[in-house]
């Protein structure tokens, strides 16, 4: 039943029960990347006349968060290409680091030396700029 009510009133928490039943009647299968999230378009690439191009869009694998989409998908759900990663011989560039999810609110969140949850102690001042004070 709780997952049922979570379908119905959420739509963080993976796929709506409207977003499955448009995904199932209108959505093809185009792919899967390695986080588990999945990828649709209109079925047989159909062009959207409200649109003027087809419509694309994933179902995350648990909580709906942008930055887990992949390079090679961003680009193709954002219609910077016409083929998903799964179609082509889509070669990772040798700079490209392993594509990660935003970090922010978590343990592994990047806390530079001398932030306040960061490790280290704050570089001291260096006399490089004069504090304003009222009145001068």
């Amino acid at each position: 039943m709780k997952q049922f009510l979570l379908k119905v009133f959420t739509w963080w928490n993976g796929q709506t029960f409207g977003t499955q039943l448009w995904t199932h009647r209108f959505g093809e299968l185009v792919g899967e990347d390695e986080q588990g999230n999945r990828y649709y378009r209109t079925k047989g690439g159909e062009i959207d006349p409200t649109l003027g191009f087809e419509r694309r869009w994933v179902i995350y694998n648990g909580y709906a968060e942008a930055s887990r989409i992949p390079p090679g998908w961003h680009s193709w759900i954002h219609h910077t290409t016409d083929m998903p990663p799964t179609a082509e011989a889509y070669k990772v560039p040798e700079w490209q680091k392993p594509h990660l999810p935003n970090m922010t609110g978590t343990a592994q969140a990047y806390r530079p030396s001398g932030s306040a949850l960061g490790s280290g102690r704050r570089p001291k001042a260096t006399g490089d700029y004069q504090a304003w004070t009222p009145g001068s």
